[in-house]
């Protein structure tokens, strides 16, 4: 569990409010809001954080499983109207059957509220009981004999307080049923030990099969029914911490990629061109700036993609000069639109390495966006001599493009699509299609074209 919020670096308290994505992108409750809960790093939706019930040194690991915790207002609350639904249907069920024998209901009816609302108080201890110490595969034995000398310590506990009530006690002097621990008659305490005795032997059986055993049984069923569940949450929040840093190995992937490519260019030009190198050279320091600003960071604004780009464009623009000429094509609602950071850098420079550099004459790279209502579609095209074999041996040499493949692939599965085929016109067109999700901070872009 993180305790620091990635939007503003604030400290953020175990037990307190946190919003986070499927990779477990951890932001507090200002940012969130901030940012429309939607992950600026994942694009995922960011929900409240469960909050933690166990104590926070001392974590649990491996099988260790804190144990299941239900506040003790709701499991009494519980425990009395579970056993009040219980004897009222008990008198529920005798009712037809006393009324054709002629006989009064009350006393049935104080029976069975003695016999099954004594059973609330005690409900809670055991079922904390159950709770606390459940019985597993190594265990069985010990937990049995406590089970065991618990159950006969519950049923001394009723039988104590089934003797206080008015209908605890068959008093076979009078013939009827009375308090337990003192003759109304006689106006005096009976002998209380021989009373105790007498009710725990009768009652003894019926409290620990009846009773004690179904909460232990109920206690059971909710405590592995959590435990399950907590591991499930651990798996997932494992399995995003793996997708996490698989997303963040591919982007580490892009960035000593493009920058080896583009020290190759600058070398080139050192000895035809100083001046050109050192151009190449200052808009490289930008690149690298931008670049260790958005670092940590999967997505962020389109708009702030083109920015990186054109930086880019600069360094391509001092060596190419004249034969190239790149076209943005973005309206400006795209500009909000959440993209993977390094999207557009790798695809262009793909189409001016492999279509641009191959042209004797100027050619053109075209970046499109479109709004396609749930769907942002991006088309990056170039006039160059196109694909010389199928499009997934592009994918088996070039790193740029099979990375972003796999980083899209990673951040939305099935929900998009990245196809890369032949134009019409000739040279190549990379199509990607992905949700269209917007940030709640947004740079504006105007249109631009190179050349």
């Amino acid at each position: 569990m993180k305790t620091k919020c990635e939007g503003c670096a604030r400290g953020l308290p175990p037990n307190g409010e946190a919003y986070v994505c499927s990779f477990e992108c951890t932001f507090c409750v200002d940012c969130a809001s901030a940012k429309q809960h939607i992950c600026p790093n994942c694009g995922g939706e960011l929900v409240l954080r469960p909050r933690r019930r166990g104590p926070i040194a001392g974590e649990a690991s491996g099988d260790t499983i804190p144990p299941f915790r239900i506040r003790p207002q709701v499991l009494w609350a519980a425990s009395f109207g579970v056993w009040a639904f219980v004897a009222l249907a008990g008198i529920g069920t005798t009712v037809a059957y006393q009324s054709v024998l002629g006989r009064p209901l009350g006393p049935v009816a104080g029976l069975l509220l003695s016999q099954f609302l004594t059973y609330s108080p005690l409900t809670p201890f055991a079922f904390e009981l159950a709770l606390r110490y459940p019985i597993q595969r190594g265990n069985w034995v010990r937990l049995s004999l406590l089970y065991l000398a618990a159950g006969l310590v519950f049923s001394l506990a009723h039988v104590i307080l089934k003797a206080a009530t008015p209908y605890g006690y068959w008093d076979n002097t009078t013939r009827q049923w009375s308090f337990g621990l003192w003759n109304p008659n006689l106006h005096r305490f009976r002998e209380v030990w021989i009373v105790i005795k007498s009710m725990f032997i009768g009652y003894v059986v019926n409290d620990i099969t009846g009773a004690f055993i179904p909460i232990l049984l109920v206690a059971h069923v909710v405590s592995y029914y959590q435990r399950a569940r907590e591991k499930e949450l651990r798996t997932t929040q494992l399995e995003g911490e793996l997708a996490k840093a698989h997303l963040q190995t591919l982007k580490n992937q892009l960035q000593p990629h493009f920058l080896f490519n583009t020290l190759h260019s600058i070398s080139a030009l050192m000895l035809t061109d100083v001046s050109g190198a050192d151009r190449m050279m200052t808009s490289l320091s930008d690149l690298l700036r931008m670049s260790l600003e958005d670092d940590g960071f999967q997505l962020t604004l389109l708009s702030r993609e083109v920015e990186f780009l054109n930086v880019y464009l600069d360094i391509e623009k001092v060596r190419f000069r004249d034969r190239l000429r790149v076209v943005l094509d973005i309206p400006p609602e795209c500009f909000d639109a959440l993209v993977p950071h390094l999207l557009l850098q790798p695809l262009v420079e793909n189409a001016i390495r492999h279509g641009i550099s191959k042209l004797s004459k100027p050619g053109e790279v075209r970046v499109v966006a479109r709004n396609e209502g749930r769907d942002l579609e991006i088309w990056v095209c170039d006039d160059g001599p196109g694909l010389a074999g199928p499009p997934e041996k592009v994918f088996q040499h070039g790193i740029g493009l099979r990375v972003t493949r796999d980083r899209l692939l990673a951040l939305y599965g099935d929900d998009h699509s990245f196809e890369i085929r032949n134009a019409s016109g000739g040279g190549v067109e990379v199509r990607l299609r992905m949700p269209f999700n917007v940030a709640a901070k947004t740079t504006r872009l105007g249109a631009i074209t190179y050349g």
